[in-house]
């Protein structure tokens, strides 16, 4: 039994014959006939005594309207669901992001997506990438923005979409002076965020890891949880930290603290993924649409910072 031979079947009663029902669904008399003796031979019996002038319903014809009735109501709402998600009428998009896009644009984000789509709810969720990734592949959410590298088991990666130079930031002239190679950070009072996520924060990791190579260990001053807390610490003087220049300048900080770049050159690379075994749904699609052109227009606005 399919939904055609139900929908078939409720027409020959609408319309009280073949022929009729066949013109109003635009198909062929012979299709229509067939599908429906199809039906009853799966019935195993008659659903129409058939006149010269209209169909009567026998008795097991009446009692199957009432059931075809109801399913092809169900699977038409059904698809009325499905297509609402589709057009971004409901729906939820569920994304997580770094911590810096709260400071960057994330706030126009969301009233430019729920001014277009006021139907489809939004989550929105993460302070750091690795948290992020593991929220994909547990399905908690469906996409995120990550600095990479990131575990990637079961993830979709996209290409970068986004990459800014890392540097030394420091309110003191003094201590900007020479190569910031990973001895001159040994020495230098650090404070670096991202306190929770310390060993699988991609910034934090990348220096551990130079540091490990020359047979020595970072150790910061001062660990916070954010990267403004660590920027307005910087800009008191108690010490200094690895950041960017386009966060340096976006929190206000440019005419408090310098930057110059680390040896050798280091990069914030951000990208996108999704779990591999999953569609992304059109609301979280659009979300990922709208957040690369932000990106754009960040990397657009602090270009002339990056030469």
């Amino acid at each position: 039994m399919t939904l055609q031979q139900l929908n078939y079947f409720l027409a020959a009663i609408d319309f009280g014959t073949i022929s009729k029902a066949a013109e109003a669904l635009h198909i062929s008399q012979p299709s229509l006939s067939d599908q429906i003796l199809r039906l009853e031979s799966e019935m195993g019996t008659h659903l129409f005594i058939r006149t010269n002038r209209r169909l009567i319903l026998t008795e097991a014809g009446l009692r199957l309207e009432p059931h075809a009735r109801a399913t092809t109501q169900a699977a038409q709402r059904g698809y009325e669901a499905v297509q609402s998600v589709r057009q971004l009428k409901d729906g939820l998009a569920s994304f997580g992001t770094f911590s810096s896009a709260y400071q960057y644009f994330l706030a126009d984000l969301i009233c430019e997506f729920r001014a277009r789509y006021p139907g489809v709810r939004m989550r929105l969720v993460g302070t750091n990438s690795s948290e992020v990734a593991r929220s994909v592949i547990d399905g908690e959410i469906e996409a995120g923005l990550v600095m990479l590298p990131v575990n990637n088991k079961n993830l979709v990666i996209s290409e970068p979409v986004w990459s800014t130079q890392i540097g030394y930031i420091s309110a003191s002239d003094a201590r900007l002076e020479g190569s910031k190679d990973m001895q001159a950070l040994l020495n230098a009072p650090l404070i670096l965020s991202e306190a929770t996520w310390h060993n699988s924060d991609p910034i934090r990791r990348l220096l551990n890891q130079r540091a490990q190579e020359i047979g020595a260990r970072l150790e910061p001053i001062i660990e916070v949880e954010h990267q403004a807390t660590a920027l307005e610490l910087a800009a008191r003087g108690l010490g200094d930290l690895i950041a960017t220049r386009p966060i340096l300048h976006h929190l206000g900080y440019s005419d408090k603290l310098k930057w110059v770049p680390i040896e050798p050159p280091a990069f914030e690379v951000f990208a996108f993924i999704h779990r591999a075994d999953t569609a992304i749904s059109s609301a979280t699609r659009e979300m990922m649409q709208l957040m690369r052109r932000y990106l754009q227009e960040v990397q657009m606005a602090y270009s002339h910072i990056e030469c």
